[in-house]
């Protein structure tokens, strides 16, 4: 087979490469972003499930936001989540109920993920990470 003109293909694996290398860089940082978002905000939900359930368990609305809040952050680091700031709310409000009324307790955990060490263009340098959850608080226990 003859070539119309001859070709000097010299250099094009230079070129290949500095098309090729940002390009796969890129890549591999969205994937450890995604994957770094998804298990950080499976912990979330998980730590938000622990400190409702710990919070249910408890007599007082008092003890149950202390409880929950300190279930929460052990739950995260018990996993190994490495958030900037970690912010847990407890609505406990339904502790006032009266016993034999239905009520429960909700706990909404906020996880600020580090980012910054991604580098990637359009990945900011933290995410926020939030997950509610709730339990029961037993019906005929007492409740102060």
């Amino acid at each position: 087979m003859t070539r119309p003109w001859p070709h000097d293909e010299r250099g094009s694996a230079a070129v290949e490469a500095v098309v090729g290398v940002p390009a796969f860089a890129l890549f591999v940082g969205l994937i450890i972003f995604g994957g770094r978002t998804a298990t950080t905000h499976q912990s979330v939900e998980t730590a938000a499930a622990d400190a409702a359930r710990t919070a249910s368990i408890e007599r007082t609305a008092r003890s149950a936001r202390s409880k929950a809040t300190s279930a929460a952050t052990t739950s995260l680091s018990n996993q190994g989540v490495h958030c900037l700031d970690v912010d847990v709310t407890v609505d406990a409000s339904q502790f006032s109920r009266a016993v034999g009324e239905m009520a429960t307790v909700s706990v909404t955990v906020q996880c600020r993920l580090d980012l910054s060490d991604l580098s990637v263009p359009g990945v900011p340098g933290s995410r926020l990470i939030k997950a509610t959850q709730s339990s029961p608080i037993d019906t005929w226990r007492e409740r102060g």
